[in-house]
């Protein structure tokens, strides 16, 4: 009788002990998604992560161009240069030293079109009018700010940022119709640059550790192209302010 009742205490316990480990997994397995749902404080998160688009504005000035021949002294034309928009894919990190000071690194490349801006009597008898495309360039313009974040724990966070930028000018490319234009080849070199560059823009949760993200900047971007053409004995010059709004959005990661 007595090996009977402990028998069955013994069943008991192991039923309650198995009824507890069942309730305690299916409310682990029920609370896990519910917590990781959960929207934690964006204050606490180091580091940011965004993908967005961006499209590029020059606010561009330039010289006149020079012609410049080949052992003679330079002639002014009248006509300079303009830089096209671009819109271009961009991939940013941002390391949060405190909760409202942040340092945030762009990187991204986009190709922009280079045309006549202008009329000139020397240009215009070679085809060469206003907005005669006479190369392409792809453009890196690494750039690094110092960010202030106002409200760092609001679902809506607002920033400003300023700081450095160096700007690549890469594979810069004659066009065709240019070289047939001159009758023969023609060497592009643009120059690379440093600057400063501004910033404004807000981070917006959308869910759980996901932002959206709105960004302007305006970057301090020169450069002197330089264009060599054997079959005029000459060469051409001209320097560019390409100062360009950097205008984009896209989706945010914090963690």
């Amino acid at each position: 009788m007595m090996i009977q009742t402990l028998r069955k205490l013994r069943h008991d316990a192991l039923r309650r002990g198995t009824t507890l480990t069942v309730a305690l997994t299916l409310a682990a397995t029920f609370a896990a998604p519910a917590a990781l749902a959960e929207d934690s404080d964006p204050a606490s998160s180091k580091w940011r992560i965004r993908g967005r688009v961006i499209g590029i504005i020059p606010d561009d000035d330039s010289t006149n161009i020079n012609l410049e021949p080949f052992g003679g002294a330079p002639v002014g034309l009248g006509a300079g240069v303009k830089v096209d928009s671009a819109v271009v894919p961009e991939l940013d990190i941002t390391y949060m030293i405190t909760p409202h000071i942040g340092i945030e690194a762009i990187a991204g490349i986009a190709n922009h079109d280079v045309k006549i801006d202008g009329n000139d009597p020397v240009l215009g008898g070679l085809g060469a009018v206003d907005g005669f495309k006479i190369f392409d360039v792809w453009v890196l313009p690494p750039t690094v700010t110092l960010q202030y974040h106002f409200m760092p724990s609001n679902k809506f966070r607002p920033y400003v940022g300023v700081g450095a930028n160096y700007t690549a000018f890469l594979w810069n490319d004659a066009t065709d119709k240019l070289e047939t234009a001159v009758g023969g080849p023609v060497d592009v070199d643009t120059s690379s640059s440093w600057g400063w560059a501004a910033q404004f823009g807000f981070d917006y949760d959308i869910g759980g550790n996901w932002f959206a993200n709105f960004d302007v900047k305006y970057i301090d971007i020169e450069t002197t192209a330089s264009l060599q053409v054997p079959s005029l004995g000459a060469g051409l010059r001209v320097n560019v302010d390409v100062n360009p709004w950097v205008v984009g959005a896209g989706i945010g990661y914090r963690f």
